[in-house]
């Protein structure tokens, strides 16, 4: 796993220089990051390389996962669905279940930490614990909650105020709410298998295993196989595109624990794509951060065709490859892309058809969106920034000031 020091040539000495003293004056804190799930999506992929990273810098951290029953993480995926404005049915019975299952791992857990990040909502009960502590909590929330559905977000905003912090993905997500807010955006690791330089003979070795024609246009997007990704209005938009252009799509991801809906969309993904020998549906498992950095960078078109999204980092993942990225303008998307000069912005699948074909017919202009998207990552969301962020924040809760700026 890369190093501290590894990052200078990619963000310069200046931003290693301040790490180092921005850790220095944290050594005195420790920090606990608390999630639901140890493998899939966006949260334990970042925690993966920030929690070492915190470590290497003098700062004491560690990372715990919850643990829960299907019947937990099926209604928990409901509130995931409901704070991105979708209709969901809750009895008390089901709130109570979740209570109960935050409860009986607070009491297999220890929060002896200077600053305890709790990420989304799966373990956001842990924070009744605070009650009995000295010490400092912050929730973190990576999910869209721009137009959050009211009896959810009224459950949940009992315990957001418990915190001394809320962390938001972007200022659209930002919610009355008593206890300080925090705007830090996610990041990438430019260093981490997925997003690293790769040869050009170890991208064509991985086309020719999944029998992928490089020599046409491909398309591509990576994500979870997930409603709110809308993976079957991806298919449609190819086969608008298909029309007019002889051309490949490429859907590739894989599942996390904590989403029991994954094999169903995967299943109407699979139904819809049937009879295109175009059309490449690919179920990776987790261990697949090379073949998905290999097929974002051999890609002629990357898609992040998102029908509501936290952040949406395999936006800037495909972007630091410098490829034309397509998304929809939805979260923190258009945090990431400015419309037309660094990517392009959508808000349908038509939309999204026009734009594909414009990039593979215009591919010089397509090769300017790439060049302009990777300096804006480069600029923005690079792990770097994000650690000190987390390092900033956790050492302005011991302050007394009402405004921080990070």
């Amino acid at each position: 796993m890369a190093q501290v020091k590894d990052y200078t040539e990619i963000v310069g000495n200046s931003v290693i220089e301040e790490l180092f003293a921005v850790g220095e004056r944290a050594s005195s804190l420790t920090i606990q990051h608390v999630n639901s799930t140890a493998v899939g999506g966006g949260v334990a992929e970042i925690l993966t390389r920030l929690v070492p990273m915190m470590n290497e810098l003098g700062v004491k951290t560690k990372w715990d996962v919850i643990k829960g029953g299907e019947r937990f993480f099926s209604i928990t995926k409901k509130m995931h669905n409901a704070l991105h404005g979708v209709a969901e049915n809750f009895t008390d019975d089901d709130w109570a279940h979740f209570l109960e299952v935050d409860r009986d791992n607070a009491r297999s857990m220890n929060f002896d930490s200077s600053v305890v990040f709790i990420h989304d909502p799966q373990p956001i009960g842990l924070v009744e614990e605070r009650a009995h502590l000295n010490n400092k909590w912050v929730w973190r929330c990576h999910i869209d909650f721009s137009e959050p559905r009211e009896n959810v977000w009224l459950f949940l905003k009992d315990f957001i105020e418990q915190f001394d912090g809320a962390i938001f993905s972007a200022p659209a997500f930002s919610r009355p709410l008593s206890t300080r807010q925090f705007l830090i955006s996610p990041s990438i690791d430019p260093l981490s298998d997925k997003n690293r330089d790769l040869d050009d003979a170890y991208i064509d070795s991985i086309f020719e295993r999944f029998q992928i024609d490089r020599k046409r246009p491909v398309i591509t997007q990576i994500s979870r196989f997930d409603y709110l990704k809308d993976p079957v209005g991806v298919v449609k938009a190819y086969k608008l595109v298909k029309r007019y252009i002889d051309c490949q799509l490429v859907l590739a991801g894989g599942g996390a624990t904590d989403d029991p809906e994954g094999e169903k969309v995967l299943n109407e993904v699979r139904e819809a794509a049937e009879g295109d020998k175009d059309i490449f549906v690919l179920l990776l498992p987790p261990s697949s951060d090379l073949e998905i950095n290999a097929l974002q960078r051999g890609s002629t078109v990357v898609l992040q065709k998102s029908l509501k999204e936290g952040f949406g980092l395999t936006v800037a993942e495909a972007l630091w490859k410098s490829r034309p990225v397509i998304a929809s303008a939805v979260g923190g998307i258009p945090l990431q892309i400015k419309h037309k000069y660094n990517g392009i912005l959508t808000h349908s699948i038509e939309g999204t058809a026009y734009w594909i074909k414009q990039l593979i017919n215009e591919p010089n202009f397509a090769r300017e969106l790439g060049k302009n998207g990777r300096e804006h990552i480069r600029q923005n969301f690079l792990i770097t920034r994000h650690l000190r962020d987390y390092l900033l924040l956790s050492l302005s809760l011991f302050q007394d000031k009402d405004i921080v700026y990070l």
